[in-house]
């Protein structure tokens, strides 16, 4: 398949890709899915509301979809990472992978997520993703009424994040790790509920075999917690490459995308969470449904 045009190549093996691939794999088009292999949860021991397979390992999931996929001869599953890209003749997309592919493709699908850039409070590694998490919705079940913390500042809406988690346990505190992002009213609502906020820096996250313990600040403060959610986890776009393109970022920092994921770049469509942040696997799948029938119709007029 290297040295021929491909119909769509798909950078990006989470649920969003595997799940386009699959469509355009039973629409006889011709694929190369290349993904690195480094998933955005691959810290997250189970995965949760997708229906059918809620509480399954990420990697099981993707484990799965790659099996279903074997079964289409048109599909081509890489292990690689798409390094550079160009636009060549006939508005075709050359793909260059690290592993020296040369990929020449009428669409081209970006499913590479977003990456984190976590604060670097001591014992952050230890807890992310055994009991400190980015998301309630993924995990938040699992720490019901537990005694939680909110770690973290974020400048749009923090007084939204709060709200949020106490959803899951109204035994909640607030760490903002400096000046919190609220006003005097926001503060007046916390008070009025019980939850208790500190601004002094943290220092530590303390805990024992991934089970967080306590949260230690830097005046000598320890608050005891059994889990926490951080309020902004810096994720930003895993590749710059659609930028490089020509493809512009919305001021929450995704790419900027119209109708199924399609850009402004004719035949280029980004999906999932580097379109939307945070998608979830079940708003994965269903982003990558709808693109690859989106870009199968193209391709079936274009082929007219």
């Amino acid at each position: 398949m290297t040295g021929q045009v491909i119909d769509v190549v798909i950078a990006g093996g989470g649920p969003a890709g595997l799940s386009a691939a699959l469509v355009l794999g039973r629409s006889l088009r011709s694929v190369m899915l290349i993904d690195e292999g480094k998933p955005r949860n691959a810290v997250t021991r189970r995965s949760h509301g997708f229906l059918t397979r809620d509480g399954t390992e990420p990697e099981q999931l993707r484990m799965l979809g790659r099996e279903e996929l074997r079964r289409y001869g048109t599909v081509d599953l890489r292990h690689d990472t798409i390094v550079s890209v160009e636009r060549v003749a006939e508005g075709y997309f050359r793909s260059y992978t690290k592993e020296g592919l040369k990929l020449t493709s009428r669409m081209l699908v970006f499913a590479t997520g977003m990456k984190e850039r976590l604060p670097d409070w001591p014992g952050l590694a230890d807890v992310y993703g055994r009991s400190v998490f980015p998301c309630p919705y993924c995990d938040g079940w699992e720490l019901r009424d537990a005694p939680l913390a909110l770690l973290g500042n974020c400048d749009n809406n923090l007084l939204g994040h709060i709200q949020l988690i106490r959803t899951w346990s109204r035994d909640l505190v607030v760490c903002t790790d400096g000046p919190a992002s609220l006003n005097d009213e926001e503060r007046g609502q916390l008070r009025e509920r019980g939850i208790a906020l500190y601004e002094q820096p943290i220092a530590a996250l303390a805990s024992s075999d991934g089970q967080l313990a306590h949260i230690a600040l830097e005046d000598g403060l320890c608050i005891a917690r059994s889990g926490a959610f951080i309020a902004d986890t810096g994720a930003h776009e895993a590749t710059d490459i659609p930028r490089l393109l020509g493809v512009g970022l919305e001021r929450r920092g995704v790419y900027e995308t119209g109708n199924h994921g399609l850009t402004r770049i004719p035949g280029l469509y980004i999906i999932g969470d580097a379109k939307h942040a945070f998608t979830g696997v079940a708003g994965a799948v269903s982003e990558g449904y709808e693109a690859g029938v989106a870009i199968n119709h193209a391709l079936a007029i274009e082929d007219w």
